[in-house]
């Protein structure tokens, strides 16, 4: 009889051992463990707009995706934190010619873009576009025909900082009224500028030409923002070589003026643009009897 009684504390007391009490600490859970990507369910939820300042000129981190001659690619954004993102269009040298569209609900397209590149790889198109109040989709059709693929890279970037370098801007910002244009030359030494336009709450509805020449489109965007305010258009235009003009021509009508800021973003050596100047003389950049004095022969400025 003790003999059983013994064994029934034994069996017992092995079986509370192996038991979870409910006061102390609890077993950890697969649930509870995060996976790669994702965050502890104890901590704070995945915060996009704590994420770096994009480097809007280096490579994005995010891999290109090649959308062909009329093909389209869509990006969805289902986190509400995704407020800003960038969208970076390219080629291997052929033409680029694109349609970027920002749906933010069924049959709700806020902003609009139509790109159309001489030279994709020189001049690539790398614009920001404002995603507040997810969630939101980004979309770009290439309506160009088949032979003329291109890389697409849609990625989010930090909402932190304002839009723009505003102390590399040449001057105020400007307003243009509708129906009206304004032209920006650029030094050859500026390798890149950046273009910011917003209005007070209003339609934005803008087209932006680059011209290296008399009537010589290297790069046009024609674009449309439901709100000017709420979502300003930026973007970064690549400006190699001399005698770039940026012209801003307000497509709307006069009731809806913009207001424009241009400038430099990035600056080249002074002397990285010569190979691309016109020589006068007869002799080449080298000068005559190929001594290193080229600047003689530049312009005219030499015996010819």
């Amino acid at each position: 009889m003790k003999l059983n009684i013994a064994l029934s504390l034994l069996v017992l007391g092995a079986v509370n051992a192996f038991t979870p009490q409910v006061n102390g600490p609890t077993l950890t859970t697969l649930s509870a463990i995060p996976g790669p990507g994702m965050p502890a369910q104890s901590g704070t939820p995945l915060d996009y707009a704590q994420a770096p300042a994009p480097v809007r000129e280096a490579k994005p981190k995010t891999p290109s995706v090649t959308v062909q001659g009329g093909s389209l690619k869509t990006w969805a954004f289902s986190s509400p934190a995704v407020e800003r993102v960038q969208v970076v269009l390219k080629t291997e040298g052929r033409p680029l010619d694109a349609d970027v569209e920002l749906w933010a609900g069924p049959d709700n397209t806020p902003h609009k873009i139509r790109v159309y590149v001489e030279n994709g790889a020189t001049r690539p198109f790398n614009a920001v576009m404002e995603t507040p109040r997810g969630p939101n989709t980004v979309a770009v059709r290439n309506i160009g025909q088949l032979e003329f693929p291109m890389e697409a890279v849609i990625e989010a970037v930090s909402s932190a900082e304002p839009l723009g370098d505003m102390s590399r801007m040449d001057q105020a910002p400007m307003t243009i009224q509708g129906g009206a244009l304004r032209t920006y030359p650029f030094d050859p030494q500026v390798d890149s500028v950046q273009i910011l336009l917003r209005t007070d709450g209003r339609p934005l509805n803008a087209r932006i030409e680059l011209l290296q020449g008399p009537n010589n489109n290297k790069q046009v965007i024609e674009l449309y923002t439901e709100d000017g305010l709420d979502r300003p258009f930026y973007a970064i235009l690549e400006t190699p070589g001399s005698g770039n003009v940026v012209r801003i021509v307000n497509t709307a009508t006069v009731e809806f003026p913009l207001t424009c800021s241009a400038g430099a973003y990035k600056l080249g050596e002074q002397d990285s643009y010569d190979e691309m100047q016109p020589v006068i003389s007869g002799f080449g950049s080298e000068g005559r009897g190929g001594g290193p004095d080229r600047d003689v022969f530049r312009y005219g400025g030499g015996p010819n």
